[in-house]
């Protein structure tokens, strides 16, 4: 039985071939593609419950792949890169990635992240398809977000960490939950970033930010999406 359905987006032939073997070998199947452009083809002709993106590629780019999937997609995303830094990081993550890992990486850590993913997806799943806050109107199968008669735009990371906290309404998730469920197991710590999302969806959703009466702060502990009886 597949653990998985995996699309490999990366325009080396021999990574490809050597991430699809190690993939079929732990019961994964797999797919792949040597560019964007082709990864976006990909996913319009079959289902993947996980995609392995390069950020590094010519013509459309993994950060670019990245938005275009999560616009209209909704499988776990790893991107894989040779770069390191912070600034990388963050921007893979804000155009909606799940994780990130940085090559050369070994592949019981890389196992293990997809692991993880695939969890948080399966996790997602069992969001309410809709939940209205009064005149708010979420809509997590169609990623959709309506204040009274007006679409809202909420970026993917803001939309993920709504819908995780969905996932458990009315009652407090910490800090170190929310931010491994959405941005990954390295974080846990990023307390500040945290709170940036939440005031960011605070704007969008309530009708006073200041005097919130969805997205609740547990103090010293984390945040509640409270849902109307």
């Amino acid at each position: 039985m597949s653990l998985g359905r995996i699309l490999v987006v990366d325009d080396d032939p021999q990574i490809r071939r050597v991430l699809r073997t190690v993939l079929i070998a732990q019961g994964y199947e797999t797919e792949d593609a040597n560019s964007g452009e082709q990864a976006l083809e990909r996913v319009r002709d079959g289902r993947f419950d996980l995609i392995l993106l390069d950020i590094n590629m010519p013509g459309i780019g993994g950060i670019e792949t990245c938005r275009a999937l999560r616009s209209g997609y909704n499988a776990a995303i790893i991107m894989l890169t040779v770069r390191d830094s912070e600034t990388d990081k963050v921007q893979a993550l804000d155009a909606g990635a799940d994780d990130y890992v940085t090559k050369p990486f070994s592949f019981p850590e890389l196992l293990a992240r997809i692991r993880a993913a695939l969890r948080r997806v399966s996790a997602g799943s069992s969001a309410p398809q809709v939940v209205r806050l009064d005149e708010v109107e979420i809509n997590f199968s169609t990623r959709r977000v309506t204040v009274g008669e007006r679409d809202v735009r909420l970026t993917p990371k803001e939309f993920d960490l709504l819908q995780y906290l969905a996932t458990h309404p009315n009652v407090p998730v910490t800090h170190t939950r929310l931010l491994q469920a959405v941005w990954g197991p390295d974080y846990g710590n990023e307390v500040e970033y945290l709170r940036v999302f939440i005031n960011q969806l605070r704007k969008k959703i309530e009708r006073n930010p200041s005097t919130p009466q969805y997205l609740l702060t547990e103090p010293w502990v984390g945040y509640r999406l409270q849902i109307p009886e």
